[in-house]
């Protein structure tokens, strides 16, 4: 069942989309959503027990804090990548559904991985623990593969490719930390080369190497920083003395 103009009016009692903020259409066997995308404005958004499998229409729903889609048909976590522009969402329902799997652990490190800003997942309060947990071990979350672009970027690569490379990965994160730091960006030449992995574990296994060696970017940088700062220092400053202590 699609869901219309005229049923979201009716629903919500309004007389327009965009004056539409909160929205409950729980058990309506809806599978097609697509109405959404003309609905910017919408907070709290109720859609559990019903039949959707694509979350592509929610992507413009920028003001969206509250989403809840327990029992419905989502195939792939995936799906989830329509959800990283929504800056304000803060809780998702998302259990039951096939993209849940059997691996709870995994499932709740891979969601939070791609949305760190949630505070309540499937209604559990999200710790800080967990997000550090998940920046780290959660699996990265790509763009479906219905949703991708049939074109080449710069590097050659088609785009599913790129968005897979654990080196492209590790560099975004690397150079986002470095901008909110107020350090110089990286360029790609600056992480060890890689060539693209022709194997799932080939790739897993890469992801940890290069996410460390971001870490040891950030902390290079950082020492280099430090020193230059000892170095301006006066020998009797007591701040100097505390530096020469701890190394």
């Amino acid at each position: 069942m699609k869901l219309t103009r005229k049923l979201v009016l009716a629903k919500a009692k309004a007389s327009d989309l965009e004056s539409v903020k909160k929205l409950n259409c729980w058990g309506c066997s809806l599978t097609d959503i697509s109405i959404f995308s003309q609905m910017a404005n919408i907070e709290v958004l109720t859609l559990s027990v019903n039949s959707i499998s694509s979350l592509s229409p929610l992507a413009g729903c920028l003001s969206l804090c509250e989403l809840y889609l327990r029992k419905n048909m989502v195939p792939s976590l995936s799906e989830l990548s329509h959800l990283r522009p929504l800056t304000r969402l803060r809780v998702l329902w998302l259990a039951e559904n096939p993209c849940c799997g059997t691996d709870s652990s995994t499932y709740r490190l891979t969601v939070l991985r791609c949305l760190p800003r949630l505070q309540k997942l499937d209604n559990q309060v999200v710790t800080e623990d967990e997000i550090a947990l998940a920046l780290m071990e959660g699996e990265v979350v790509t763009t479906p593969p219905a949703s991708l672009q049939n074109q080449l970027p710069t590097n050659g690569l088609p785009d599913a490719e790129t968005e897979n490379d654990p080196l492209n990965y590790n560099m975004e994160e690397t150079n986002k930390i470095r901008e909110e730091l107020g350090m110089k960006l990286l360029s790609r030449d600056k992480f060890p080369s890689l060539t693209s992995p022709s194997t799932r574990e080939t790739k897993l296994s890469l992801k940890k190497t290069h996410a460390l060696d971001a870490v040891l970017l950030l902390l290079r940088d950082w020492m280099k920083r430090s020193f230059a700062l000892y170095t301006l220092l006066p020998k009797t400053d007591s701040r100097r003395i505390r530096w020469t202590q701890k190394c």
